[in-house]
Protein backbone atom coordinates (compact mmCIF):
# COMPACT_ATOMS: atom_id res chain seq x y z
CA UNK A 1 0.00 0.00 0.00
CA UNK A 2 1.19 3.43 -1.17
CA UNK A 3 2.02 5.75 1.92
CA UNK A 4 1.00 8.69 -0.26
CA UNK A 5 -0.81 11.33 1.28
CA UNK A 6 -4.39 10.82 -0.72
CA UNK A 7 -5.13 13.96 -2.58
CA UNK A 8 -8.91 15.32 -3.13
CA UNK A 9 -9.95 18.87 -4.59
CA UNK A 10 -11.16 19.73 -0.76
CA UNK A 11 -7.15 18.97 0.33
CA UNK A 12 -5.84 21.37 -2.78
CA UNK A 13 -8.51 23.53 -1.62
CA UNK A 14 -6.85 23.94 2.00
CA UNK A 15 -3.36 23.64 0.33
CA UNK A 16 -4.21 27.15 -0.98
CA UNK A 17 -5.66 28.61 2.08
CA UNK A 18 -2.96 27.93 4.14
CA UNK A 19 -0.66 29.61 1.65
CA UNK A 20 -2.93 32.77 2.13
CA UNK A 21 -2.87 31.89 5.98
CA UNK A 22 -6.07 31.49 6.21
CA UNK A 23 -7.52 27.98 8.25
CA UNK A 24 -9.09 25.54 6.33
CA UNK A 25 -12.70 25.36 5.72
CA UNK A 26 -15.03 24.52 8.03
CA UNK A 27 -17.29 21.98 7.53
CA UNK A 28 -20.70 23.43 5.27
CA UNK A 29 -18.37 26.34 4.20
CA UNK A 30 -17.47 24.50 0.88
CA UNK A 31 -18.39 21.58 -1.20
CA UNK A 32 -16.43 20.25 -3.81
CA UNK A 33 -18.38 18.13 -5.89
CA UNK A 34 -16.91 15.04 -8.27
CA UNK A 35 -13.44 14.38 -8.83
CA UNK A 36 -10.72 13.64 -11.07
CA UNK A 37 -10.29 12.11 -14.75
CA UNK A 38 -12.33 14.85 -16.01
CA UNK A 39 -10.78 14.77 -19.37
CA UNK A 40 -8.08 12.13 -19.95
CA UNK A 41 -5.31 13.61 -18.40
CA UNK A 42 -3.11 12.58 -15.49
CA UNK A 43 -2.81 15.79 -14.48
CA UNK A 44 -5.32 16.88 -11.48
CA UNK A 45 -6.49 19.48 -13.99
CA UNK A 46 -10.59 19.48 -12.52
CA UNK A 47 -9.70 19.05 -9.10
CA UNK A 48 -6.64 21.49 -8.84
CA UNK A 49 -9.23 24.21 -10.94
CA UNK A 50 -11.93 23.38 -8.55
CA UNK A 51 -9.59 23.95 -5.98
CA UNK A 52 -8.99 27.47 -6.78
CA UNK A 53 -12.14 28.18 -7.96
CA UNK A 54 -13.65 27.33 -4.46
CA UNK A 55 -10.49 29.42 -2.67
CA UNK A 56 -11.76 32.63 -4.73
CA UNK A 57 -15.56 31.97 -3.60
CA UNK A 58 -14.52 31.59 0.14
CA UNK A 59 -12.40 34.72 0.13
CA UNK A 60 -15.69 36.44 -1.51
CA UNK A 61 -17.84 34.87 1.29
CA UNK A 62 -15.39 36.34 3.69
CA UNK A 63 -16.16 39.83 2.26
CA UNK A 64 -19.70 39.10 2.52
CA UNK A 65 -19.38 38.61 6.01
CA UNK A 66 -17.86 41.71 7.01
CA UNK A 67 -20.49 43.19 5.04
CA UNK A 68 -23.68 41.49 6.56
CA UNK A 69 -22.56 39.59 9.55
CA UNK A 70 -23.63 36.22 8.04
CA UNK A 71 -21.78 33.58 6.45
CA UNK A 72 -22.21 31.80 3.88
CA UNK A 73 -21.51 28.47 1.59
CA UNK A 74 -19.59 28.09 -1.43
CA UNK A 75 -20.11 24.88 -3.80
CA UNK A 76 -18.12 23.38 -6.30
CA UNK A 77 -18.71 21.04 -9.14
CA UNK A 78 -15.14 19.47 -10.71
CA UNK A 79 -16.46 18.54 -14.10
CA UNK A 80 -17.59 22.60 -14.57
CA UNK A 81 -14.50 23.58 -13.23
CA UNK A 82 -12.69 21.63 -15.84
CA UNK A 83 -14.52 22.78 -18.91
CA UNK A 84 -13.17 26.54 -16.94
CA UNK A 85 -10.06 25.14 -18.16
CA UNK A 86 -10.71 26.11 -21.39
CA UNK A 87 -13.72 27.62 -21.58
CA UNK A 88 -12.96 29.57 -24.58
CA UNK A 89 -13.86 26.60 -26.80
CA UNK A 90 -17.53 26.78 -25.78
CA UNK A 91 -18.11 30.48 -26.88
CA UNK A 92 -20.81 30.97 -29.35
CA UNK A 93 -21.38 34.45 -30.59
CA UNK A 94 -24.67 34.61 -32.73
CA UNK A 95 -24.77 37.90 -35.29
CA UNK A 96 -26.62 40.50 -35.19
CA UNK A 97 -28.50 39.62 -38.40
CA UNK A 98 -29.85 36.16 -36.55
CA UNK A 99 -27.22 33.66 -38.35
CA UNK A 100 -26.12 30.56 -36.66
CA UNK A 101 -24.25 30.71 -33.18
CA UNK A 102 -20.64 30.20 -34.45
CA UNK A 103 -17.39 29.94 -32.45
CA UNK A 104 -14.89 33.19 -32.40
CA UNK A 105 -12.01 33.35 -34.89
CA UNK A 106 -9.03 30.93 -33.30
CA UNK A 107 -6.49 32.80 -32.57
CA UNK A 108 -3.60 29.85 -33.46
CA UNK A 109 -2.09 30.41 -36.89
CA UNK A 110 -0.54 27.17 -38.88
CA UNK A 111 2.65 28.66 -38.24
CA UNK A 112 2.83 27.67 -34.66
CA UNK A 113 3.44 24.68 -32.88
CA UNK A 114 6.20 21.98 -32.47
CA UNK A 115 9.44 21.54 -34.51
CA UNK A 116 12.02 18.98 -34.47
CA UNK A 117 15.31 20.99 -34.66
CA UNK A 118 18.97 19.34 -36.25
CA UNK A 119 20.09 17.96 -32.70
CA UNK A 120 17.25 15.53 -32.56
CA UNK A 121 15.20 17.92 -30.14
CA UNK A 122 12.17 19.89 -30.36
CA UNK A 123 10.93 23.87 -30.02
CA UNK A 124 7.78 25.19 -29.46
CA UNK A 125 7.60 28.88 -31.54
CA UNK A 126 4.91 31.22 -30.35
CA UNK A 127 3.77 32.64 -33.57
CA UNK A 128 -0.19 33.70 -32.90
CA UNK A 129 0.42 37.16 -32.49
CA UNK A 130 1.65 39.32 -35.41
CA UNK A 131 4.58 40.90 -34.34
CA UNK A 132 5.91 37.65 -32.97
CA UNK A 133 5.47 36.11 -35.60
CA UNK A 134 7.13 38.54 -37.90
CA UNK A 135 9.89 38.89 -36.10
CA UNK A 136 10.36 34.89 -36.00
CA UNK A 137 10.18 34.47 -39.39
CA UNK A 138 12.63 37.40 -39.88
CA UNK A 139 15.26 35.48 -38.02
CA UNK A 140 14.59 32.16 -39.66
CA UNK A 141 14.67 33.80 -43.21
CA UNK A 142 11.76 31.95 -44.48
CA UNK A 143 8.46 32.48 -45.43
CA UNK A 144 4.85 32.29 -43.50
CA UNK A 145 4.28 28.93 -44.19
CA UNK A 146 4.89 25.69 -41.71
CA UNK A 147 7.06 23.88 -44.46
CA UNK A 148 8.91 26.55 -44.75
CA UNK A 149 9.22 27.59 -41.11
CA UNK A 150 9.94 23.27 -40.79
CA UNK A 151 12.71 24.17 -43.04
CA UNK A 152 14.25 26.72 -41.67
CA UNK A 153 13.68 25.01 -37.80
CA UNK A 154 15.94 21.70 -39.06
CA UNK A 155 18.92 24.38 -39.71
CA UNK A 156 19.16 24.98 -36.10
CA UNK A 157 19.93 23.38 -32.63
CA UNK A 158 17.22 23.74 -30.43
CA UNK A 159 19.17 25.16 -27.52
CA UNK A 160 20.24 28.13 -29.90
CA UNK A 161 16.83 29.26 -31.64
CA UNK A 162 15.42 29.64 -28.22
CA UNK A 163 18.05 32.31 -27.39
CA UNK A 164 17.54 33.92 -30.69
CA UNK A 165 13.93 34.08 -30.52
CA UNK A 166 14.39 35.57 -27.14
CA UNK A 167 16.89 37.86 -28.43
CA UNK A 168 14.61 39.04 -30.85
CA UNK A 169 11.99 39.90 -28.59
CA UNK A 170 9.65 37.27 -29.58
CA UNK A 171 8.63 33.97 -28.02
CA UNK A 172 10.05 30.27 -27.84
CA UNK A 173 10.22 27.45 -25.60
CA UNK A 174 13.07 24.30 -26.05
CA UNK A 175 10.69 20.85 -24.87
CA UNK A 176 12.46 19.91 -21.63
CA UNK A 177 11.87 17.26 -19.58
CA UNK A 178 10.99 17.81 -15.94
CA UNK A 179 14.15 16.74 -15.16
CA UNK A 180 15.66 19.42 -17.20
CA UNK A 181 13.30 21.99 -15.96
CA UNK A 182 14.46 21.66 -12.49
CA UNK A 183 18.24 21.68 -13.47
CA UNK A 184 17.62 25.35 -15.21
CA UNK A 185 18.25 28.18 -13.35
CA UNK A 186 14.98 29.70 -13.55
CA UNK A 187 13.00 26.84 -12.34
CA UNK A 188 15.81 26.86 -8.99
CA UNK A 189 14.74 30.49 -8.93
CA UNK A 190 11.41 30.39 -8.24
CA UNK A 191 11.14 26.40 -6.54
CA UNK A 192 11.42 27.88 -2.62
CA UNK A 193 8.54 30.54 -3.19
CA UNK A 194 5.16 29.90 -2.48
CA UNK A 195 2.37 29.64 -5.05
CA UNK A 196 1.45 33.08 -4.85
CA UNK A 197 2.11 35.77 -2.04
CA UNK A 198 0.15 38.60 -0.73
CA UNK A 199 2.61 41.38 0.66
CA UNK A 200 1.90 44.34 2.55
CA UNK A 201 3.87 47.02 0.94
CA UNK A 202 2.13 50.35 2.72
CA UNK A 203 0.36 51.92 5.49
CA UNK A 204 -3.23 53.29 5.64
CA UNK A 205 -6.14 52.70 7.74
CA UNK A 206 -8.62 49.91 7.44
CA UNK A 207 -10.89 50.09 4.53
CA UNK A 208 -14.39 48.61 5.29
CA UNK A 209 -16.37 47.34 2.57
CA UNK A 210 -18.87 49.80 1.35
CA UNK A 211 -22.22 49.48 1.48
CA UNK A 212 -23.61 46.86 -1.00
CA UNK A 213 -25.64 43.47 -2.03
CA UNK A 214 -22.61 41.51 -3.31
CA UNK A 215 -18.93 40.67 -2.05
CA UNK A 216 -17.42 43.03 -3.97
CA UNK A 217 -19.76 46.23 -4.38
CA UNK A 218 -18.66 49.50 -4.44
CA UNK A 219 -15.70 47.83 -5.41
CA UNK A 220 -13.25 49.52 -8.20
CA UNK A 221 -10.29 47.29 -10.49
CA UNK A 222 -8.25 48.47 -13.39
CA UNK A 223 -7.61 45.68 -15.01
CA UNK A 224 -4.79 46.19 -17.32
CA UNK A 225 -4.20 42.41 -18.56
CA UNK A 226 -4.47 40.21 -21.49
CA UNK A 227 -4.86 36.49 -22.93
CA UNK A 228 -6.30 34.70 -20.27
CA UNK A 229 -5.01 34.56 -16.92
CA UNK A 230 -4.88 38.09 -15.66
CA UNK A 231 -8.45 38.94 -17.22
CA UNK A 232 -9.82 35.56 -16.02
CA UNK A 233 -9.10 37.14 -12.06
CA UNK A 234 -10.86 40.47 -13.39
CA UNK A 235 -13.57 38.86 -14.82
CA UNK A 236 -13.84 36.87 -11.44
CA UNK A 237 -13.52 39.63 -9.36
CA UNK A 238 -17.03 41.51 -11.44
CA UNK A 239 -18.72 37.69 -11.13
CA UNK A 240 -18.79 39.18 -7.09
CA UNK A 241 -19.85 42.45 -7.77
CA UNK A 242 -16.54 44.48 -8.40
CA UNK A 243 -17.05 47.54 -11.14
CA UNK A 244 -13.97 46.60 -13.63
CA UNK A 245 -12.63 48.64 -16.20
CA UNK A 246 -10.25 47.16 -18.18
CA UNK A 247 -7.66 49.23 -19.81
CA UNK A 248 -6.65 47.94 -23.02
CA UNK A 249 -4.43 49.00 -26.17
CA UNK A 250 -5.20 49.41 -29.94
CA UNK A 251 -1.71 48.47 -30.74
CA UNK A 252 -0.98 44.79 -29.08
CA UNK A 253 -3.25 42.09 -30.70
CA UNK A 254 -7.07 41.94 -28.73
CA UNK A 255 -8.14 38.43 -30.34
CA UNK A 256 -11.78 38.42 -30.04
CA UNK A 257 -12.31 34.99 -28.75
CA UNK A 258 -9.83 36.11 -25.71
CA UNK A 259 -11.28 39.36 -25.31
CA UNK A 260 -14.97 37.81 -25.06
CA UNK A 261 -14.42 34.63 -22.98
CA UNK A 262 -12.82 36.78 -20.56
CA UNK A 263 -14.35 40.43 -20.58
CA UNK A 264 -17.69 39.26 -18.77
CA UNK A 265 -18.98 41.34 -16.51
CA UNK A 266 -16.16 44.51 -17.29
CA UNK A 267 -16.38 48.17 -19.19
CA UNK A 268 -13.80 48.51 -21.48
CA UNK A 269 -11.52 51.46 -22.77
CA UNK A 270 -8.36 52.14 -24.58
CA UNK A 271 -5.45 54.45 -23.45
CA UNK A 272 -2.16 55.36 -24.94
CA UNK A 273 0.09 54.85 -21.91
CA UNK A 274 3.22 56.10 -24.15
CA UNK A 275 1.02 59.80 -24.81
CA UNK A 276 1.04 62.25 -21.63
CA UNK A 277 -2.74 62.30 -22.06
CA UNK A 278 -3.23 58.11 -21.45
CA UNK A 279 -0.83 58.00 -18.43
CA UNK A 280 -2.91 61.42 -16.46
CA UNK A 281 -6.20 59.95 -17.15
CA UNK A 282 -4.62 56.54 -15.86
CA UNK A 283 -3.20 58.11 -12.84
CA UNK A 284 -6.78 60.06 -12.38
CA UNK A 285 -8.20 56.52 -11.94
CA UNK A 286 -5.57 55.01 -9.98
CA UNK A 287 -6.49 57.51 -7.42
CA UNK A 288 -10.43 56.24 -6.87
CA UNK A 289 -9.62 52.43 -7.47
CA UNK A 290 -8.96 49.39 -5.15
CA UNK A 291 -7.38 47.16 -7.22
CA UNK A 292 -4.76 47.42 -9.79
CA UNK A 293 -4.20 44.12 -11.35
CA UNK A 294 -1.84 44.18 -14.47
CA UNK A 295 0.34 41.63 -16.62
CA UNK A 296 3.02 43.67 -18.39
CA UNK A 297 7.03 42.82 -17.99
CA UNK A 298 8.41 43.97 -14.93
CA UNK A 299 9.34 47.52 -15.31
CA UNK A 300 7.09 48.10 -18.47
CA UNK A 301 4.88 50.05 -16.10
CA UNK A 302 7.28 51.40 -13.60
CA UNK A 303 8.62 53.35 -16.08
CA UNK A 304 5.32 55.29 -16.69
CA UNK A 305 4.80 55.72 -13.15
CA UNK A 306 2.87 52.50 -12.00
CA UNK A 307 4.92 50.53 -9.96
CA UNK A 308 3.42 48.94 -6.52
CA UNK A 309 5.50 51.66 -4.38
CA UNK A 310 4.27 54.05 -6.73
CA UNK A 311 1.10 53.64 -6.60
CA UNK A 312 0.90 52.64 -2.72
CA UNK A 313 2.00 56.38 -2.52
CA UNK A 314 -0.47 57.54 -5.13
CA UNK A 315 -3.27 55.74 -3.60
CA UNK A 316 -2.39 54.12 -0.01
CA UNK A 317 -5.01 51.15 0.36
CA UNK A 318 -4.17 50.00 -3.02
CA UNK A 319 -4.04 45.99 -3.73
CA UNK A 320 -2.10 45.62 -6.82
CA UNK A 321 -1.76 41.78 -8.11
CA UNK A 322 1.16 41.46 -10.96
CA UNK A 323 1.20 38.28 -13.12
CA UNK A 324 4.15 37.04 -15.17
CA UNK A 325 4.94 33.90 -16.68
CA UNK A 326 7.94 32.70 -14.82
CA UNK A 327 8.26 34.07 -11.88
CA UNK A 328 9.33 37.52 -10.42
CA UNK A 329 12.34 35.89 -9.75
CA UNK A 330 15.52 34.89 -11.76
CA UNK A 331 17.42 35.02 -14.91
CA UNK A 332 13.76 34.59 -17.28
CA UNK A 333 11.98 37.21 -15.08
CA UNK A 334 11.48 39.58 -17.55
CA UNK A 335 10.72 37.11 -20.66
CA UNK A 336 7.67 37.03 -22.41
CA UNK A 337 5.69 33.86 -21.66
CA UNK A 338 2.56 31.98 -22.33
CA UNK A 339 0.86 29.30 -21.16
CA UNK A 340 2.12 27.34 -24.02
CA UNK A 341 5.68 27.99 -23.92
CA UNK A 342 5.73 27.22 -19.91
CA UNK A 343 4.09 24.01 -21.23
CA UNK A 344 6.83 23.57 -23.46
CA UNK A 345 10.00 24.24 -21.24
CA UNK A 346 8.87 22.80 -17.78
CA UNK A 347 7.99 19.20 -18.43
CA UNK A 348 4.16 19.08 -19.20
CA UNK A 349 4.48 18.90 -23.05
CA UNK A 350 7.03 16.23 -22.84
CA UNK A 351 5.41 14.15 -20.46
CA UNK A 352 1.88 14.12 -22.68
CA UNK A 353 4.31 13.29 -25.69
CA UNK A 354 2.71 11.06 -28.60
CA UNK A 355 4.29 8.55 -30.42
CA UNK A 356 7.55 10.73 -29.40
CA UNK A 357 6.06 14.33 -30.61
CA UNK A 358 5.36 16.49 -28.04
CA UNK A 359 1.85 18.24 -27.21
CA UNK A 360 0.31 20.75 -25.58
CA UNK A 361 -2.88 19.91 -23.19
CA UNK A 362 -6.05 20.59 -24.71
CA UNK A 363 -6.95 22.80 -21.83
CA UNK A 364 -5.40 26.29 -20.70
CA UNK A 365 -5.18 24.80 -17.41
CA UNK A 366 -1.93 26.96 -15.93
CA UNK A 367 -3.98 30.47 -17.25
CA UNK A 368 -7.50 29.70 -15.67
CA UNK A 369 -6.28 28.30 -12.52
CA UNK A 370 -3.39 31.50 -12.33
CA UNK A 371 -6.35 33.54 -12.93
CA UNK A 372 -8.54 32.54 -10.27
CA UNK A 373 -5.56 32.23 -7.47
CA UNK A 374 -4.76 35.36 -8.61
CA UNK A 375 -8.33 37.14 -8.00
CA UNK A 376 -8.27 34.57 -4.57
CA UNK A 377 -5.12 36.66 -3.70
CA UNK A 378 -6.72 39.67 -4.53
CA UNK A 379 -9.91 38.79 -2.08
CA UNK A 380 -7.37 38.22 0.62
CA UNK A 381 -5.47 41.22 0.53
CA UNK A 382 -9.13 43.42 0.30
CA UNK A 383 -9.84 41.45 3.30
CA UNK A 384 -6.59 42.39 5.37
CA UNK A 385 -7.10 46.10 3.89
CA UNK A 386 -11.22 46.20 5.52
CA UNK A 387 -9.32 44.68 8.69
CA UNK A 388 -6.05 45.96 9.35
CA UNK A 389 -5.30 49.03 6.19
CA UNK A 390 -2.28 48.87 4.33
CA UNK A 391 -1.19 48.44 0.83
CA UNK A 392 -0.91 45.53 -0.70
CA UNK A 393 0.92 43.37 -3.74
CA UNK A 394 -0.02 40.25 -4.88
CA UNK A 395 2.52 38.13 -7.26
CA UNK A 396 1.56 35.09 -9.25
CA UNK A 397 3.18 33.55 -12.11
CA UNK A 398 1.88 30.18 -14.56
CA UNK A 399 5.06 28.78 -13.83
CA UNK A 400 4.30 28.44 -10.07
CA UNK A 401 1.43 27.64 -10.75
CA UNK A 402 2.63 24.87 -12.83
CA UNK A 403 5.11 23.48 -10.66
CA UNK A 404 2.00 22.79 -8.51
CA UNK A 405 -0.01 21.30 -10.52
CA UNK A 406 2.50 18.74 -11.31
CA UNK A 407 4.33 18.14 -8.27
CA UNK A 408 0.82 16.48 -7.32
CA UNK A 409 0.73 12.33 -7.47
CA UNK A 410 -0.89 11.84 -11.43
CA UNK A 411 -4.00 10.10 -11.66
CA UNK A 412 -3.60 6.23 -12.53
CA UNK A 413 -2.64 6.20 -16.24
CA UNK A 414 -5.64 3.63 -16.91
CA UNK A 415 -8.52 5.65 -14.95
CA UNK A 416 -7.37 8.35 -17.18
CA UNK A 417 -7.77 6.73 -20.09
CA UNK A 418 -11.35 6.07 -19.52
CA UNK A 419 -12.39 9.53 -19.48
CA UNK A 420 -14.23 11.05 -22.43
CA UNK A 421 -12.31 13.98 -24.75
CA UNK A 422 -15.08 15.89 -23.26
CA UNK A 423 -18.41 17.27 -21.86
CA UNK A 424 -21.41 16.05 -23.46
CA UNK A 425 -23.48 18.79 -25.26
CA UNK A 426 -26.24 18.61 -23.17
CA UNK A 427 -24.18 19.02 -19.82
CA UNK A 428 -22.35 21.83 -21.58
CA UNK A 429 -25.63 23.39 -22.19
CA UNK A 430 -26.41 22.97 -18.57
CA UNK A 431 -23.66 24.68 -17.93
CA UNK A 432 -23.69 27.76 -20.01
CA UNK A 433 -25.83 30.96 -20.10
CA UNK A 434 -26.41 33.33 -22.56
CA UNK A 435 -25.97 37.50 -22.68
CA UNK A 436 -26.86 40.29 -25.69
CA UNK A 437 -23.56 41.98 -26.48
CA UNK A 438 -22.64 44.24 -29.22
CA UNK A 439 -20.86 41.46 -30.80
CA UNK A 440 -24.36 39.82 -30.58
CA UNK A 441 -25.91 37.38 -28.23
CA UNK A 442 -23.60 34.88 -26.87
CA UNK A 443 -23.15 31.43 -25.59
CA UNK A 444 -20.77 30.97 -23.00
CA UNK A 445 -19.81 29.25 -19.72
CA UNK A 446 -21.66 30.86 -16.31
CA UNK A 447 -19.71 30.91 -13.71
CA UNK A 448 -18.76 28.35 -11.80
CA UNK A 449 -18.84 28.93 -8.38
CA UNK A 450 -22.11 28.89 -6.39
CA UNK A 451 -22.57 30.67 -3.10
CA UNK A 452 -25.36 30.11 -0.98
CA UNK A 453 -26.44 33.88 -0.84
CA UNK A 454 -24.92 35.77 -3.24
CA UNK A 455 -25.56 34.37 -6.63
CA UNK A 456 -22.44 34.50 -9.15
CA UNK A 457 -23.18 36.59 -11.79
CA UNK A 458 -21.94 38.98 -14.34
CA UNK A 459 -24.25 42.46 -14.62
CA UNK A 460 -22.81 43.33 -17.85
CA UNK A 461 -21.93 41.67 -21.18
CA UNK A 462 -18.78 41.25 -22.82
CA UNK A 463 -17.63 44.40 -25.02
CA UNK A 464 -15.22 45.69 -27.49
CA UNK A 465 -12.01 46.97 -26.12
CA UNK A 466 -13.10 50.55 -26.88
CA UNK A 467 -16.52 50.43 -25.99
CA UNK A 468 -16.51 52.51 -22.83
CA UNK A 469 -14.81 55.91 -21.54
CA UNK A 470 -11.86 56.06 -19.39
CA UNK A 471 -14.38 56.95 -16.31
CA UNK A 472 -15.79 55.79 -13.10
CA UNK A 473 -19.38 55.10 -12.75
CA UNK A 474 -21.23 57.00 -9.73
Amino acid sequence: MSDEPTVTPHSLLDELLAFAGRQPAAAGEATIEGADPVFPLRLRIGDGGAASIAAAGLAAADLWELRSGRRQGVSVDVRAAAAAMRSGNYLRVEGREGGAAEAPPSVRTSVSGFYPTRDGRWIYLHCNFAHHRERILSLLGCDDDRASVAQAVAGWDAGDLETAVVAADACAGLVRSTDEWGAQPQARAIVDRPLFEVLKIGESPPEPPPPGDRPLSGLRVLDLTRVLAGPTCARTLAEHGADVLRIGTDHMPNPLGQVIDTGHGKRSTVLDLRRVEGNERLQALVREADVFSQGYRPGSLAARGFSPQQLAAARPGIVYMTISAFGHEGPWSDRRGFDTLVQSVSGICEEYALDGEPRLLPVSALDYITGYIAAFGVMTALHRRATEGGSYLVRVSLAQTGRWLTSLPRIDAEQAATAEDDLPAEEIAALSTSSDSPFGRLTHLAPVARLSETATRWERPAVPIDHDDAVWLD
